[in-house]
């Protein structure tokens, strides 16, 4: 008689990358929130979803690193995932004018940049190389998630906190700023292998 083997868990539903779809499937839904930005039940609730997302940026990589749950999916999802969620957050708030005028150049240095790296470590994975996330690119992105949340709760966190959208515009800009100092990093770190490559 064959022994009953118990099932191994699919790795594809790691407790760090249930994290990671969470993240995934909050981005429509803070986006549809987000379509009634008049509202300030809509926007609370936005913030609600946001703060919970980026909480899961956090805890993610430390399930996974805690627990060895590290995977191919997760590494390849968890920075999707970021993106989409800081992109589709500019997108909204530029659309519904809280981010308006000249702030819309810090929202356009981030979505630059963040195409710019995804663009350099998709083509030195084909290298082999690994480009390290650097202390400073996690303040980066620290700092924006903190803006993004103060600019979510927009007007919603004026009857709260007087002040809320310029901290939030402030704190835009200081990402802004960060963003242009790790993407350059970025580029410094690939740029040799991209001059070096034969073909």
């Amino acid at each position: 008689m064959n022994a009953v083997l118990p099932r191994r868990r699919s790795p594809a539903w790691t407790l760090a990358n249930c994290l990671t779809y969470g993240r995934l499937v909050a981005v429509p839904v803070m986006v549809a929130l987000l379509f009634w930005p008049e509202s300030h039940t809509a926007r609370w609730t936005a913030l609600g979803v946001f703060v919970a997302a980026a909480i899961t940026d956090y805890l993610d990589g430390y399930v996974a690193r805690t627990y060895h749950q590290s995977s191919a999916l997760g590494r390849m999802l968890d920075p999707i995932a970021d993106k989409l969620l800081v992109s589709a957050c500019l997108l909204m708030l530029t659309a519904d004018h809280t981010i308006v005028g000249s702030n819309i150049w810090a929202a356009i240095v981030i979505l630059c940049r963040e195409v710019l790296v995804s663009g350099l470590r998709e083509y030195l994975a084909e290298l082999k190389v690994g480009v390290p996330v650097s202390r400073i690119a996690k303040w980066k992105t620290t700092v924006q998630l903190v803006a993004l949340g103060f600019l979510v709760a927009g007007p919603a966190g004026e009857t709260v906190l007087p002040g809320t959208k310029p901290i939030g515009l402030t704190l835009l800009w200081l990402a802004a700023a960060l963003t242009l100092w790790t993407g350059w990093d970025y580029m410094r770190a690939g740029i040799k292998h991209v001059i070096d490559d034969p073909r």
